[in-house]
């Protein structure tokens, strides 16, 4: 009977189906769970509609869960197509479509707090399908992942569909463990082969030669090698030779007796053109910054470009304009509407997570249906919806992580690229990535060659999960539960190794101090424990090493600090003294840098060079010495008049230091004089020289064996304190709020409890405790916003501004808020527990005046007066933040009053820009 159905399935499809399809859907056939692990644009989501139809031919139900709401709204309407709408539902959390049907899509959130709410709707629940499995490895979002598969009815088949993970044996033998037979499945095939490239100046090279898949084209590394001029270190090592800086954006302009290449970028417009005469578009070209995608686009947009036939320029008005129906003129005006569909009228369009989500629909459409020829993303486009191009581009290959400037992943360059390629539609697929100045492309065809990356969890319980769990499971079962999951699986597994290394080094440790002692008791003056002693020395000396490099790291950070405040500053026709090796040289601004963060102006030097500085070139920083008048004409075009500023700065009489080193003389910290002193005084200081130093060597060998042996001991006693510890120590502190009590022998979830397991939130106990204590009591809608979001927003670009209230009655709650978080950090830290993120009120003066009735300008600019620099989509996703946590506060019943007002302040957030594209 089940093999009839595969056999209907195939049928239906109208493509014969690949091996490893149909391999994973057999398992389903046979009730197995199943791990699909393949490279994007593979059709593994063939084998979740397999489940999906298996489910609805034997009278059962299927979910199929998705990491972001673009992706269920896709999923939706595939299966809309299908099976009919009325067969198919569709929940994201601001949308409810059909929420009893027989298959329903829904992100993973979704799906949990159904769970954990022990719906009705799971009733009848066959196969679950979990998109983008490997989300699981999402910092901030994994752990939901696990939950769901720890948390559902052992009857329910789990379907998982990842990209190819480096451990997916391991990670499919986790699902067994706790979800019962599950077979993985890998595929490395690509049904579009794609080919790797990369673009010197105007020309595009393949990466690899012909045939050859790990050695670099020759005419690639030829055409880099006439370009560096054989050299392919950082431009700032040319400055201390006297050749010139090489700046970031790539240019680099020795002396003009040099007769060197210049090195200059390849504008945007240019990128599309070198691959519309190679046939390579529709094209992503991936930059890792908004402010990059728009303004490329806008680059694309000033040239006379386009990429459209009047035909197709029609037809994407009237999408563009179906799309934006219910937005105000005024707020259109305010979102640069009318110069943006101009550029999607011309082929070009931006993509990121800061546009409007309606104009993200818009783009999104406009690129499946083929009529938008290249697009300027952001990783996120990367992440699952349905947008495959002819050609992937990758202008760098390092991102911001939100805390420093890394390079790719082989696993983020195998995610994007792997957009590269339409099935039935392209025999092939291409990727290529921008050469830059000392970027090897040795490097590049490492990032191609390696297609896996391991899977990683970050899975930790937290308030809402003890709750909800204490609720369904009881306490041991909860316990068990935890340390089922795959981040204790895969600390448990690291243990074994950790402890046998333990015993190796142990007993090496033990080996060279019975040779120390012998060593020592032959050469060392007498005294009660030479070796003890020797090895306190040493301990000395490696603090003494230790603490001279942190002192040097800071006084990098602050010369850096220092530098960079010069540089922002500097102002045109100022003459600033460079640091050199023998003496300093004069450089005349041209151009002021025009930013805050690292500043880079433009300046000619007496040798003749022009070009950007910034910050990392110095160790040391520069010296205003005077200043010169230049015209404007000249700061139009440094480097045509720059003989011109180099008379005037040798016409000029500037004294610059004598002293003004390349480098910076680092200060001894106190610390370090500290630790000088204790190593003259010791009495192995006294030792003869000689002898002491042939001791030290094997003393130091003790001194890092014992080190190492104490980093061993702290990681297993760190994995061996398991989630199960966490969950008590949880559970300890939910107790004293009285969240939860001891009765009758058992743990049970009192009233407050039941009201903070409604509560799903990374700031959950805030929250709960902030409704608990009446301090949101009394506030209007609007108010009740404002003080709301201090709990969802997170600052991603801060101003100049300062966080506001509104009113007197908003302000109280905000300091309340403040006070109650900071007695609940000094219960956390009690209790060994990690803390609650801080509340942030940068977007609170901003959504009450929205709430309020406020147009869009008005509440972008009352943003950035309170600190938060947003755009129209950072905007409306914060909105839609707040009002999943008000439509939690309707529900957790404290009173009826903040019931009603989170209500009223829902129904007024959801107007305009927030309503449209959700």
């Amino acid at each position: 009977m089940q093999a009839r159905h595969l056999g209907t399935f195939r049928q239906s499809k109208g493509f014969p189906l690949d091996d490893f399809q149909v391999q994973a859907c057999e398992a389903l056939e046979a009730g197995r769970g199943v791990l699909v692990c393949a490279p994007t644009g593979s059709g593994k989501t063939v084998v979740g509609e397999f489940a999906v139809s298996l489910a609805l031919s034997r009278g059962t139900k299927c979910f199929y869960t998705t990491p972001i709401k673009a992706l269920s709204n896709q999923k939706y309407h595939d299966f809309v197509d299908a099976y009919g709408a009325d067969a198919v539902g569709l929940l994201t959390g601001d949308t409810s479509i059909n929420a009893s049907a027989e298959v329903v899509v829904m992100t993973t959130e979704v799906l949990r707090n159904m769970i954990y709410a022990e719906s009705p709707q799971l009733d009848r629940l066959s196969h679950v399908v979990m998109d983008e499995i490997h989300y699981l490895a999402d910092r901030d979002r994994g752990v939901v992942w696990e939950e769901v598969i720890l948390n559902l009815d052992d009857s329910v088949d789990i379907v998982g569909l990842s990209a190819t993970v480096s451990n997916s044996e391991e990670f499919g033998q986790w699902l067994s463990t706790v979800r019962g037979d599950t077979a993985v499945i890998v595929s490395e095939h690509r049904p579009v082969p794609l080919s790797q490239y990369m673009m010197v100046g105007r020309k595009i090279f393949p990466l690899f030669e012909p045939g050859e898949e790990s050695r670099v084209n020759r005419d690639l590394d030829d055409a880099i090698e006439r370009i560096e001029g054989g050299s392919r270190d950082e431009g700032r090592g040319d400055f201390e030779a006297g050749k010139g800086f090489r700046s970031r954006a790539g240019g680099r302009r020795p002396s003009r007796d040099r007769g060197a290449s210049r090195i200059r970028p390849v504008g945007r417009p240019e990128v599309v053109s070198a691959l519309q005469a190679r046939d390579m578009l529709p094209a992503i070209v991936f930059i890792f910054s908004r402010a990059g995608c728009d303004g490329a686009l806008f680059q694309c947009l000033r040239t006379r470009k386009e990429l459209t036939t009047a035909d197709e320029q029609q037809r994407i008005a009237e999408i563009a304009d179906r799309g934006v129906e219910g937005i105000p003129e005024e707020d259109l005006d305010v979102l640069n509407y009318r110069q943006l569909r101009t550029a999607w009228m011309r082929g070009f369009a931006a993509h990121h997570a800061g546009l409007l989500p309606a104009f993200k629909h818009i783009v999104e459409e406009l690129f499946v249906a083929g009529l938008v020829k290249v697009v300027f993303a952001t990783e996120t486009l990367a992440l699952g919806i349905n947008m495959p191009a002819r050609t992937v581009v990758l202008e760098k290959l390092v991102k911001f992580n939100g805390e420093a400037h890394v390079d790719l992943t082989p696993g983020q360059y195998t995610q994007l690229t792997g957009r590269a390629g339409r099935r039935g539609i392209d025999h092939i697929g291409n990727a290529v990535v921008q050469w830059a100045p000392a970027m090897d492309p040795r490097e590049v065809a490492g990032l191609a060659s390696t297609r896996t990356y391991p899977l990683v969890s970050p899975f930790a319980p937290g308030y809402n999960m003890a709750i909800n769990m204490l609720k369904m499971n009881g306490f041991d079962d909860s316990i068990r539960l935890v340390e089922k999951s795959f981040a204790q699986f895969q600390a448990d597994r690291s243990v074994v190794g950790e402890v046998r290394e333990i015993e190796r080094v142990g007993a090496r440790v033990a080996q060279l101090r019975e040779q120390l002692e012998r060593d020592v008791s032959a050469f060392a003056p007498p005294s009660p424990d030479p070796a003890a002693a020797l090895v306190e020395y040493l301990e000395l000396r490696r603090e003494l090493t230790e603490e001279e490099k942190k002192a040097h790291a800071r006084s990098l950070a602050q010369r850096h600090a220092e530098t960079e405040t010069l540089l922002g500053r500097l102002q045109v026709g100022e003459v600033i003294a460079l640091p050199g090796k023998k003496k300093p040289e004069l450089a005349a601004v041209v151009q002021p840098a025009g930013k805050k963060q690292d500043p880079r102006p433009w300046v000619t030097t007496e040798r003749g060079w022009s070009g950007r500085i910034d910050a990392a070139a110095f160790r040391n920083p520069p010296v205003v010495v005077g200043r010169i008048k230049i015209p404007r004409h000249m700061t139009d075009h440094p480097r045509k008049h720059a003989r011109k500023v180099v008379d005037m700065l040798h016409r000029g009489s500037f004294h610059a230091p004598r002293k003004l080193k390349e480098k910076a003389r680092v200060r001894a910290s106190r610390s370090v004089v500290a630790l000088r002193e204790a190593i003259r005084e010791h009495p192995v200081h006294a030792w003869p020289a000689a002898q002491r130093e042939v001791l030290a060597r094997v003393g130091e060998e003790v001194v890092r064996q014992e080190r190492k042996l104490d980093r061993l001991k702290a990681a297993v006693d760190s994995s061996t304190d398991s989630l199960g510890r966490t969950f008590e120590r949880i559970i300890g502190l939910l107790a004293e709020m009285d969240y939860v009590e001891w009765e009758a022998g058992q743990w049970r979830v009192t009233e407050e409890g039941e009201r903070l397991a409604q509560i799903h939130s990374a700031s959950d106990l805030l929250v709960a405790q902030c409704l608990k204590r009446g301090v949101w009591d009394g506030l209007d809608p609007a108010e009740l916003a404002g003080v709301a979001a201090m709990c969802v927003f997170e600052n991603r670009k801060e101003t100049g501004g300062a966080p506001e209230a509104a009113t007197e009655a908003m302000a109280t709650a905000m300091s309340a808020t403040q006070r109650i978080y900071g007695e609940l950090v000094s219960d956390e830290e009690r209790h060994q527990l990690p803390v609650t993120r801080l509340p942030e009120a940068g977007f609170s003066l901003s959504i009450h005046q929205w709430t309020a009735g406020a147009p869009l300008g008005y509440c972008l600019a009352a943003a950035a007066s309170s600190g938060a620099e947003l755009t129209p989509g950072d905007f409306v996703r914060w909105c839609r933040q707040v009002i999943d946590l008000l439509e939690q506060v309707a529900k957790t019943g404290y009173t009826d009053e903040i019931r009603h007002c989170a209500r009223r302040a829902i129904d007024s957030i959801r107007r305009g820009v927030v309503a449209i594209g959700s």
